[in-house]
C-alpha cells in the first residue's frame, strides 16, 4: 500500500481566486479587521490617514495597526518577523490585502504613533462598556514588573561610582608602579611606558565620567540611574532585582476584562491605589465603586481620596512589625485613644502627642515614664518609645478591616487581577519591552492589554456575535 502522496510542487494549481476564502468566518483576524474600520484614526492621532496628493503614496495607518494588533495576539513583536509574516502568512496577506511594508516602515509607525496606539486600547475598553460587558460594581487593581530594554550593568548608583573609582585608582596605581620597574629594568625603553602612560590617561577619563555622573545623581536627588534609559529603574522582582517598568492594571471582576492601564518607574504600588482606581471608574461609568487590592497599595492617603470620590476600597495593610528587632513589641501592642489623642502602651502609660511634621503628614507620641519602665527591655533600647502616627491613619485602617472582616474579598482579587498579567506576558513572549523610554514602553503594553482583551470577548460572545456588534450603524 502506497503512502498518503501530495500534488507535484512544480504543477500548476488553481489557487482559490478569492483570498477571502481562504480565512473562516469565525477567525479572529476578521474582528481585528472589523475593529480598526471602525476606528476614527485621525481623531486618535495618526498621521497620514489623509494621503498627501504629491509624492509617493504611504501606507494608511489602519493597515499598519491591523498588523501590529495581529502581530501581539500572535506573539510577534518584533518588526523584522512582521515584515516575514506578510510575505508568507495567508492571514496577514488577507489582513492588509497583500501588503508587504517594510520593518523599518512597521518599527517607525509604534515610534511615531505612540498616544495614538495607546488610545485605540482605551477605544475598545470604551466598546465593551457600551457592550454592556462590565459589571461595574468591582474592581480589582494590581502591578507587575516588565523589563526594560536596559541592562542591570547600566546602572549607576552612588555605591557603584565610588567602587568603580577605588578599582579604577588601583588600576592606575598598578601602572604607575610597573613604570617604575620598567624605568629600572630599561631605562631607555620608551615603547612600553609610552603604552601604559595612554592606558593611565583613559583611566583618567573614565573617573572624570565617573565623577560627572555622581555629581548628576547628587544634583538630581536620585539614588539610581539608568544610563542608557534614564526613565527605567532598578526594581525588585520575583526573580531578583531588574532594570523594569511598573505595569498597572484595574480588571472589572464580572469577565475579568481590563478597564484601566498605566506604565509607572515607582518601584512599588504605593502611590498607585487612586489613580488606578479613578481611571478604572471612569472606565466603567459608574458612580459609586469598589476596589480591592493587595498590601502594597496600603496607603491612607489614598484611601481618604478614593472615599471622597466615591470609591471604596478594600486593601489589607501589612502585618505590623517592629524595624529593630522581633524582640520588641509591635505597634500593635499600643491602643490609640482619638478623644485624647493620646496612645497606651503594655506597661499602662500614656504616650503624648509631642511633634507634629506637616511636611511627612505625621504625629509623634512618646512618653517621660520609658526611663523608669520595667519593661523597656522589651519596648526600645532608645531612651524614649515613639510611636508615630500617619495623618490618614483611619482611612488606611478602614480599608485593613474590611479585607480582615470579610476575606472573600482578597480571593476575589486574587482570581481576577493576577491571570490576566500571565495571558499578557505570554502573548509578549519574552517579557520585555522592546523600545527605550516610559512613553514608548506604554505603547508596547497597551497592544498587549488590547489582545489580553481581545481574547476575552472572543471566548465571551464568539466571533460572528462579536462582529455583528462592530458593524456600524445604519441608523
Amino acid at each position: 500500500m502506497a503512502h498518503v502522496t501530495g500534488a507535484s510542487r512544480y504543477q500548476a494549481t488553481l489557487f482559490p481566486e478569492v483570498l477571502d476564502e481562504v480565512v473562516g468566518p469565525d477567525d479572529p483576524v476578521r474582528v481585528i479587521d472589523a475593529f480598526v474600520e471602525t476606528l476614527d484614526l485621525a481623531a486618535l492621532g495618526f498621521s497620514k490617514v489623509a494621503a498627501e496628493e504629491m509624492g509617493r503614496p504611504p501606507y494608511a495607518p489602519g493597515d499598519l495597526l491591523k498588523l501590529y494588533i495581529y502581530g501581539y495576539l500572535h506573539r510577534i513583536r518584533a518588526s523584522r518577523r512582521l515584515e516575514a509574516e506578510t510575505h508568507r502568512n495567508v492571514q496577514v496577506m488577507w489582513l492588509l490585502n497583500r501588503l508587504t511594508p517594510a520593518f523599518k516602515t512597521i518599527a517607525d509607525f509604534r515610534k511615531d504613533h505612540v498616544e495614538a496606539i495607546v488610545g485605540v486600547c482605551r477605544a475598545f475598553i470604551r466598546f465593551c462598556r457600551e457592550q454592556s460587558l462590565f459589571g461595574a460594581e468591582l474592581l480589582a487593581i494590581d502591578g507587575t514588573k516588565i523589563a526594560a530594554v536596559a541592562s542591570r550593568k547600566q546602572v549607576m548608583t552612588p555605591k557603584r561610582i565610588k567602587k568603580m573609582n577605588a578599582a579604577i585608582d588601583r588600576k592606575i596605581a598598578e601602572y604607575l608602579a610597573s613604570m617604575d620597574e620598567a624605568d629600572r629594568e630599561e631605562p631607555g625603553s620608551a615603547g612600553k611606558p609610552a603604552d601604559i602612560a595612554a592606558a593611565i590617561e583613559a583611566l583618567k577619563a573614565q573617573k572624570a565620567r565617573l565623577q560627572g555622573q555622581a555629581e548628576d545623581l547628587a544634583a538630581r536627588g536620585l539614588k539610581q540611574m539608568v544610563m542608557t534609559e534614564r526613565e527605567a529603574k532598578l526594581m525588585r522582582t520575583p526573580h531578583g532585582h531588574a532594570v523594569a517598568y511598573n505595569a498597572q492594571t484595574a480588571v472589572d471582576v464580572e469577565h475579568k476584562l481590563i478597564v484601566a492601564f498605566d506604565l509607572t518607574n515607582e518601584g512599588n504600588d504605593y502611590r498607585q491605589l487612586h489613580p488606578m482606581a479613578v481611571q478604572g471608574k471612569a472606565a466603567v461609568g459608574a458612580d459609586e465603586v469598589t476596589v480591592v487590592a493587595d498590601t502594597g497599595y496600603s496607603n491612607g492617603e489614598h484611601g481618604a481620596l478614593c472615599e471622597r470620590d466615591g470609591i471604596t476600597a478594600i486593601v489589607p495593610r501589612a502585618e505590623t512589625v517592629n524595624p529593630n528587632g522581633a524582640q520588641y513589641f509591635s505597634r500593635d501592642r499600643f491602643s490609640y485613644d482619638r478623644e485624647s489623642d493620646s496612645w497606651r502602651c503594655p506597661a499602662g502609660a500614656t504616650l503624648s502627642l509631642f511633634k507634629t511634621s506637616h511636611t511627612q503628614k505625621k504625629k509623634e507620641y512618646t512618653s517621660r515614664s520609658c526611663g523608669s519602665c520595667a519593661l523597656k527591655p522589651q519596648c526600645t533600647e532608645a531612651a524614649r518609645r515613639v510611636i508615630v502616627r500617619d495623618f490618614y491613619e483611619d482611612a488606611r485602617e478602614a480599608m485593613h478591616r474590611r479585607a480582615t472582616d470579610e476575606p472573600v474579598w482578597m480571593k476575589h482579587r486574587r482570581e481576577t487581577v493576577e491571570h490576566p498579567f500571565g495571558t499578557m506576558k505570554w502573548l509578549m513572549a519574552h517579557p520585555r519591552f522592546l523600545i527605550k523610554g516610559l512613553k514608548k514602553a506604554k505603547a508596547e503594553l497597551a497592544p498587549g492589554v488590547l489582545c489580553y482583551n481581545l481574547k476575552r470577548v472572543i471566548s465571551i460572545l464568539g466571533v460572528p456575535a462579536l462582529l455583528e456588534a462592530l458593524e456600524p450603524s445604519t441608523a
